[in-house]
């Protein structure tokens, strides 16, 4: 079995080649937003980040309080696999709803915590 240290990829200056690093626009608002729309937004941008893993990976050993990381977003140090509006569900789920499903790299799903 792997070790933990054998698992994450070490930061060697991958965040500069992120999508999210290199975007012309600010984008904070959007990775660490309450809204649904930006979080779906925010995940399809990981989802076609070269370096997905590698920021999935650091997110998960410094067990990120909030926020979209990697693709998958983060509650307290765990991954939300459900977000829903505040409220009482609609009967007919919204298009809009719909948050992109983001694949966990096979080497990084044993280190995650789900809520």
């Amino acid at each position: 079995m792997l070790g933990i240290e054998q698992l994450i990829v070490p930061d060697d200056g991958w965040r500069a080649l992120s999508r999210c690093a290199t975007s012309p626009e600010p984008l904070a608002d959007l990775f660490f937003s309450e809204e649904l729309h930006d979080i779906a937004r925010a995940k399809a941008i990981c989802a076609e980040c070269p370096v997905m893993a590698e920021c999935l990976a650091g997110a998960i050993e410094r067990e990120e309080p909030y926020g979209v990381w990697g693709g998958q977003l983060f509650l307290n140090g765990k991954v939300l696999m459900q977000k829903r509006r505040r409220g009482r569900p609609p009967k007919v789920p919204r298009p809009e709803d719909h948050l992109p499903d983001v694949p966990v790299p096979e080497h990084l799903r044993p280190l995650l915590r789900t809520a």
